[in-house]
């Protein structure tokens, strides 16, 4: 089996290679290509990564490449987590954003829109040489905006999925708060990437008894304060929105805090060259504590689960993932990209059923699914109208004052990336 990463310079690389190294039997991985235009990260990330499979007695073998034709020849699967900008682009999208009093935040708002307009296309030219080099790879989107990203190539006709750690992050917190294993619990997880609730969490599988109110009646202020949300909200709704909903329910309270500290971005940007200094350490052979802070916590078990699963191996038959609609969520259109319980199989992913979502969750599910549809169009064609659109129908953005300052800061931040501006 070969699997290849495409942004394997990435500093969180280690933490997927780690997964790959412990949990060998659920996917037995012959060749992992890293792949990377950075060539001077990519063979620190390298080194790491061989030393790793060495230490936990892996036998496959670890190939460092910029060559991405190279990289995707024969891979049975691509595993996409690229940064178009890098660093620097992610530091602008978290701050222009605020100069206009909206959240600057890289997946989600105008930020948001800026990373999907520079990813969505070099994106599909990625994946457009998979195919090519063999129409039968999976292709598993961890590249942020998920959503808009997993549509597009969807759209483009791609054999796609997406993935994202917040479900499995949550399953094994609330696992650990009810002292239980992690596979015990099954979540109803619905919405979109980044836009997500728990509306009940299920002992046993998906018909199991729902242990939710128990969870909150017992833990809800331990919940509340890992999201950062009032408990009396929580016990109001009866259900635990992802963290990113604070960016919707505390708009404002999120914009006055981010405007009196340093951004995430330059807190990653430094994290990531003490990690670079760790990785050049010859003796080092695990991943470093400092990684846990870095995000994406459990990225590796989901990663190495939803590709078990699609090559027809030991993966979890039910996973949630980010992938067509089809009527799963029908207040949505069938095209648009949910997250939600999905069978995986090696046909893909087929969503379970869900219960009838309140509209308190429906309507803004419709109104960002709406917007991730004039982002994708954006990103596709291009056109400042564009931009503004999406930019108006966002439901963090909506007033036409700000959409308009927003559209000419995106595209003045991004002109080098955009081949329309």
């Amino acid at each position: 089996m070969k699997l290849t990463v495409v942004g394997g310079g990435s500093t969180y690389t280690p933490e997927l290679v780690d997964g790959f190294a412990r949990l060998r039997d659920t996917l037995p991985v012959e060749e992992l290509v890293l792949m990377d235009p950075a060539e001077d990260r990519l063979e620190l990330v390298g080194g790491l990564a061989r030393r790793i499979f060495a230490r936990q007695g892996h036998p496959g073998r670890i190939t460092t490449t910029t060559d991405l034709d190279a990289a995707v020849d024969g891979a049975d699967t691509v595993l996409l987590q690229l940064r178009v900008g890098g660093q620097a682009a992610r530091e602008q999208d978290e701050t222009w954003p605020l100069e206009c009093g909206c959240v600057g935040q890289e997946t989600t708002g105008a930020g948001g829109l800026a990373k999907a307009l520079r990813t969505v296309p070099v994106v599909l030219g990625i994946a457009d040489r998979v195919r090519r080099a063999n129409p039968d790879a999976w292709i598993i989107n961890f590249t942020n905006p998920v959503g808009i990203v997993t549509r597009a190539l969807l759209q483009a006709g791609h054999k796609a999925i997406g993935l994202c750690n917040v479900a499995i992050g949550l399953q094994r917190k609330f696992a650990a708060l009810l002292s239980v294993e992690p596979s015990e619990l099954h979540l109803d997880h619905v919405g979109l990437n980044h836009l997500t609730w728990e509306t009940a969490v299920r002992r046993g599988g998906p018909e199991g008894p729902d242990v939710l109110p128990e969870l909150l009646a017992g833990h809800g202020d331990t919940i509340a304060a890992d999201l950062r949300l009032p408990r009396q909200l929580l016990d109001t709704l009866g259900v635990v929105p992802s963290y990113y909903l604070r960016y919707y329910y505390a708009h404002d309270e999120v914009v006055r805090e981010m405007g009196t500290k340093p951004s995430r971005a330059a807190e990653v940007a430094a994290m990531e060259q003490r990690l670079l200094t760790l990785y050049a350490d010859p003796a080092l052979d695990e991943k470093p504590a400092l990684l846990a802070k870095r995000g994406g916590a459990f990225y590796s078990e989901a990663a190495v689960d939803l590709a078990a699963a699609l090559l027809g191996g030991a993966g979890s038959p039910y996973q949630v993932v980010n992938t067509r609609n089809n009527g799963t969520l029908p207040f949505l259109p069938d095209d648009a990209v949910v997250e939600v319980q999905a069978a995986v199989g090696a046909k893909g992913a087929s969503p379970l059923p869900v219960a009838p979502v309140d509209p308190l969750y429906a309507g803004l599910t419709a109104a960002v699914t709406a917007y991730e549809d004039l982002a994708l169009r954006a990103a596709l064609h291009g056109g400042r109208e564009r931009v503004f659109r999406a930019l108006l129908a966002h439901p963090l953005i909506g007033q036409y004052a700000y959409a308009e300052q927003l559209t000419d800061r995106l595209i003045a931040h991004n002109r080098e990336h955009l081949a329309w501006a």
